[in-house]
């Protein structure tokens, strides 16, 4: 049996290497969960570009930890 590892009870998993933009298909580094649950995946560019519209429908995202996403700040202080 080979053992696995289950993240904890909501944590949103990190971007795969193979994840593309849905945008534009360059690599992903940002992936937003919506709050009807579906999820979305942006390159740097296109996260940072629409930063401000993401953070109004997304509940978590994650990002890649090269990736400094602009829409960070306003997630953590929409919590507030």
């Amino acid at each position: 049996m080979t053992p696995t590892l289950t993240p904890p009870a909501g944590s949103l998993a990190g971007l795969a290497a193979d994840e593309r933009c849905d945008r534009c298909n360059a690599a992903g580094k940002l992936r937003l969960t919506l709050a009807g649950g579906g999820e979305l995946v942006f390159c740097g560019h296109h996260a940072n570009r629409y930063a401000d519209d993401l953070v109004k429908i997304a509940v978590q995202y994650s990002a890649d930890p090269d990736f400094t996403w602009r829409g960070a700040d306003m997630m953590s202080n929409s919590s507030n």
